[in-house]
């Protein structure tokens, strides 16, 4: 136990430590001079942990927003859950296993087969077994039959998610170094195909022309300041109208700070969207050089499978695009199926899934359909999130439906309903 909790405390589960690790070997298989070991070894985590740090500042931008937003829909049946830290500590060794086995099968299928993908999104290595061994327990499994579950649905995903969406990937990067491992497969996937047969790819989402007075919009940090900014005061203006106490939600004093922030909320997104690109691109400089020593020697082919930003700078104006219309869409349909009822649990919008995984989504459109693509797939995100998200819920129940309910939405959502569905299908 303490063996297998170092492993994912402190190497798998530590994205810089593991991506560190992977460039040390992969550079050490490529025998190159103990120096270029060194210098990518440490460049690969350094470069994550700007990445992360990026992501941190940009978070700290948005989290207030995704507060404010949820006064919308304010909740009503709230589903039950055991809570994520509990239920970490009761079920921490179920999920180790699942975790560590679903990484042996994903090496195991990449190097005998054609799927060569290898899943290397440390914290996601830990989240995926994390949601299958919470929709195990829900569904009444307990010792050898949770962890036997749990490990087969977290091998299939680590080889199937990356597998189908690396043509979409290939796409957006323009070569096959690297494809996805983050849960934004889903809405990838839907979002490109919707682009591909209805877009235009002669117009892409980077060749909006600004007039020269607004040029300096072509600056994503500085975009991003200004879009978080606008939402931030539409979605006081519509609190107050709704008479939410919005100093209160924010966590203000009085009203006066208002002002200053909105302001510093959106130069904070600018801020942390310039280090998360600065990130990773230090890492993808890196981080893909270094895991061709995998590809020539241990796994012959090997395709990496990465985090999503790393394919924000292809199209960093349809990320802020994609966060921004997805946002919207996600609401109008949490409002529609409030009204209809049609959850068994209320839903909040998921301002973290609206730039990650939309904005993920949103960049395959571009890249298969255009600005057209783009658009559409923006669109169409937000509403099949909060569709997955609602009908996620009940699986999870009595289990993980806190955590999932803020991280959901993509394809932690839709693999608890297929396990879930199958669980239950063969009772």
């Amino acid at each position: 136990m303490e063996i297998l909790n170092f492993l994912i405390n402190n190497v798998f589960g530590s994205a810089p430590i593991f991506l560190a690790l992977i460039a040390l070997v992969g550079l050490m298989l490529q025998k190159k001079p103990m120096s270029e070991v060194l210098s990518g070894t440490f460049k690969t985590a350094i470069g994550v942990v700007i990445l992360q740090k990026g992501c941190g500042i940009l978070l700290e931008g948005i989290i207030p927003l995704a507060s404010s937003i949820a006064q919308i829909n304010p909740a009503q049946s709230v589903a039950p859950s055991m809570g994520a830290d509990i239920f970490m500590d009761k079920f921490g060794f179920e999920i180790g296993v699942a975790m560590l086995g679903g990484f042996l099968i994903n090496l195991l299928v990449a190097r005998f087969t054609k799927w060569k993908t290898v899943f290397l999104t440390g914290h996601m290595l830990y989240w995926f077994p994390f949601v299958f061994t919470g929709v195990g327990v829900a569904a009444g499994l307990e010792g050898g039959m949770l962890i036997l579950t749990s490990s087969i649905f977290t091998a299939l995903y680590y080889v199937i998610a990356p597998n189908i969406i690396r043509p979409y990937v290939k796409e957006v990067t323009g070569d096959d170094s690297f494809t996805l491992g983050h849960p934004s497969v889903s809405l990838a996937l839907i979002g490109g195909f919707l682009a591909k047969k209805f877009g235009d790819k002669s117009k892409s989402t980077e060749d909006i022309k600004f007039p020269k007075a607004l040029s300096f919009l072509r600056e994503i940090s500085i975009t991003g300041s200004l879009v978080i900014m606008i939402v931030y005061a539409v979605v006081t203006i519509i609190l107050a109208a709704m008479g939410v106490d919005y100093i209160s939600v924010y966590g203000l004093a009085d009203a006066s700070g208002l002002f200053n922030f909105i302001v510093i909320s959106g130069i904070t997104f600018g801020a942390g969207l310039t280090v998360l690109l600065l990130g990773v691109r230090m890492m993808i400089a890196e981080i893909v050089p270094a895991f061709t020593g995998f590809q020539e020697t241990i796994i012959p082919n090997a395709i990496p499978a990465y985090d999503c930003p790393l394919l924000f700078p292809f199209a960093p104006n349809a990320v802020i695009i994609g966060f921004l219309i997805s946002t919207v869409t996600s609401i109008i349909t949490i409002v529609v199926t409030s009204s209809i009822g049609i959850f068994q649990y209320t839903v909040i919008p998921i301002v973290i899934t609206c730039f990650f995984e939309c904005g993920t989504a949103t960049v395959v459109g571009n890249a298969l359909g255009g600005r057209r693509g783009a658009y559409i797939a923006a669109a169409v995100s937000g509403v099949v999130m909060i569709l997955f998200m609602g009908f996620s819920l009940n699986f999870v129940d009595t289990t993980i439906a806190d955590w999932m309910i803020g991280n959901g939405g993509q394809d932690f959502s839709v693999w608890a309903i297929i396990q879930g569905f199958i669980l239950r299908l063969f009772n």
